[in-house]
């Protein structure tokens, strides 16, 4: 299991994700923090918090920092990468709605599923990203479709904080994020990576919105 001292997402990076949701192209990279209490590994459930009507699957291309790297030229980036992963970038989409801010809504325990394994040596510019739901596919992308490619930011976010050996940078979805339900099953591969399962359930309290 890998222990980010943080996870670093980016959002609105795949050029027909962006189009489905009608948004403009980016002039930089959309870049959001999850904790890294929201990591699980494969087979470990997803659990649908309470007060939220709609949590989506987010297939994505991880990227794991092998050295510490801060203000590094995108030319040098990749030197600086362990290797490649897979994550799902679990999001509660009502909450990130209605708070305009990502913390929340990407921040709960078990929401940053990450497999199935590291793999160094990667060329990031072209891998296929797929997500299923009982066994139904739903996203299917390259990340050739990306607006900014991988070594651009690890560079952008180097600029802004220090990365750290053992960091992970996930590097946006393509089209096709979609609901999840309990008792369904999603599955994330990235080419050269391998594919992971995890099932979805009830978290216990689901119920019983929270209250102070």
């Amino acid at each position: 299991m890998l222990k980010p001292t943080k996870i670093i997402g980016i959002g609105s990076n795949y050029r027909r994700h962006i189009e489905e949701m009608g948004r403009p192209i980016p002039s930089v990279p959309k870049v959001f923090l999850k904790p890294p209490s929201s990591l699980i590994g494969p087979g470990d459930a997803i659990e649908l918090p309470p007060g939220t009507g709609r949590v989506d699957h987010e297939a994505e291309l991880g990227v794991v920092i092998g050295r510490r790297m801060s203000r590094v030229r995108a030319a040098e980036a990749l030197d600086f990468v362990q290797g490649f992963t897979a994550v799902n970038d679990v999001t509660a989409r009502d909450f990130q709605k209605a708070d305009g801010v990502f913390a929340r809504a990407k921040g709960f325990d078990t929401f940053c599923p990450v497999g199935p394994r590291v793999v160094a040596g990667l060329d990031p510019s072209d891998l296929r990203v797929r997500c299923w739901v009982d066994g139904e596919i739903r996203q299917d992308g390259r990340t050739s479709d990306m607006i900014f490619d991988v070594p651009t930011l690890l560079s952008f976010v180097s600029h802004i904080m220090v990365l750290e050996p053992g960091d992970l940078l996930t590097t946006g979805t393509p089209m096709g994020v979609g609901p999840l339900l309990a008792g369904q099953m999603v599955s994330v591969e990235v080419e050269g990576v391998g594919r992971f399962d995890n099932p979805v359930i009830d978290r216990p309290d689901r119920g019983t919105p929270w209250k102070p």
